[in-house]
């Protein structure tokens, strides 16, 4: 059952540390901890992504801001609870850590796979330039009952299609792990600033 969920779910990641350990919490004694990659893109932008990662797997009271890493683990949220509301977490939970020193190849520094169900109908849209754009959340299953929810973005052919996608359908996605920033009004007159993550759909495919 564990190797199928691992098959479900695959993040491979190559990125240069850019905080230091926080910690997030424990189980049965494992305390976990997250700690900031900033993986680069093709247009010389960086995706900032915070990885789950067990002590038992690197000295968390070390500093390696500045260094490589190249990782591999699922995408995975959970459910915090604030004064008012659940608000969804996401973070990659690291299975493998290696430090690296040479620089990657684009294409691989960066990549994930997610085998799941939808579960919200998909929103479509248009931007003001006429991009298409289709707003995705993937149920993917683990082990015990529990699933991780993942937002996805499709863009234009991919967008029109994934548009006609029924909720409980089971889809596969290929893309990338990105961030997104942006601002949330708070008052009439106080904005605050909120950092999404989500996966940037390449490719995917409906299966019936």
């Amino acid at each position: 059952m564990i190797d199928k969920v691992i098959e479900n779910n695959k993040v491979g990641m190559v990125g240069e540390i850019i905080s230091d350990f926080r910690y997030s919490h424990e189980v049965f004694g494992e305390g976990f901890y997250l700690v900031d990659i900033s993986v680069s893109r093709l247009s010389q932008m960086a995706d900032i992504i915070p990885l789950m990662v067990s002590e038992r797997l690197v000295d968390v009271t070390e500093s390696y801001i500045g260094r490589k890493v190249e990782i591999s683990g699922q995408f995975r949220s959970y459910n915090r609870h604030e004064v008012t509301k659940n608000r969804l977490i996401l973070s990659i939970f690291v299975r493998e850590w290696e430090f690296v020193e040479e620089e990657q190849e684009f294409g691989k520094t960066n990549q994930i796979f997610l085998d799941g169900f939808i579960c919200k109908p998909p929103i479509y849209r248009k931007t003001p330039l006429g991009r298409e754009i289709a707003d995705l959340l993937i149920a993917v299953n683990r082990p015990y009952g529990k699933s991780d929810y993942i937002p996805c973005i499709a863009w234009g052919r991919n967008a029109r299609y994934a548009s006609g996608f029924e909720v409980g359908g089971r889809i596969q996605i290929w893309g990338r792990v990105q961030s997104r920033e942006y601002m949330k009004k708070i008052s009439e007159e106080e904005l605050e600033k909120h950092t999404a993550y989500e996966v940037s759909v390449s490719k995917l495919e409906y299966i019936d």
